[in-house]
């Protein structure tokens, strides 16, 4: 047995550690220190780093998120959104002839960013179209927030300053109604619940 004398003067004794638990609690502790360095590095873990819009607020997103930058809501402008890293997606749509190529951030990577916690989306479009989007279609698939369409950063007049799209040609059983209905254009804000 191990005697430890704690600040307070009283004895705790522990037994003696054999090897192979000497090297458990070695490799706990290295496992644990791995653990605390990647959740320092997370460019997801900390609302302190969620700074303010600088520019124009193109998405609010609220609901069950943990990450702010506003009264119970994350604010982007485009640089921000643009800083989560930029994706590419070429894909037909049910609202336009042809093949478009459509660049902007990743569903999925806003939403973590903000630390959304729901299982469910509430897309709203500037004119006050809604639409429900469950969590799990930005997790299974690289839904797209479109910044720009053909080259063109996107305006209020040509379907801006966000289009949520789906990769209907990459993920044929996206090629439904139900996901049409999901490809809200003019996205101004989300909310989880």
């Amino acid at each position: 047995m191990t005697r430890i004398v704690h600040h307070d003067s009283s004895l705790l004794e522990l037994p003696q550690l054999s090897d192979y638990d000497r090297r458990m609690y070695g490799v706990l502790k290295t496992v644990s220190a791995i653990i605390l360095v990647l959740g320092l590095f997370n460019p997801y873990a900390s609302s302190a780093d969620l700074a303010k819009p600088t520019g124009k607020t193109v998405l609010t997103v609220g609901g069950d998120i943990r990450e702010t930058n506003s009264a119970k809501e994350a604010h982007f402008d485009h640089k921000m959104l643009m800083a989560l890293g930029m994706h590419t997606l070429r894909t037909t749509n049910p609202f336009e002839t042809g093949v478009q190529n459509f660049e902007g951030v990743l569903l999925r990577d806003v939403l973590k960013y903000v630390g959304a916690e729901g299982s469910l989306i509430t897309a709203y479009a500037l004119d006050g179209y809604a639409v429900e989007i469950p969590v799990k279609d930005a997790m299974d698939y690289p839904v797209l927030l479109a910044i720009s369409w053909n080259g063109k950063e996107m305006t209020v007049r040509n379907k801006g300053p966000l289009w949520i799209v789906y990769p209907v040609d990459q993920y044929g059983e996206l090629k439904g109604e139900q996901y049409s209905a999901r490809s809200i254009w003019q996205l101004s804000r989300l909310v989880i619940h």
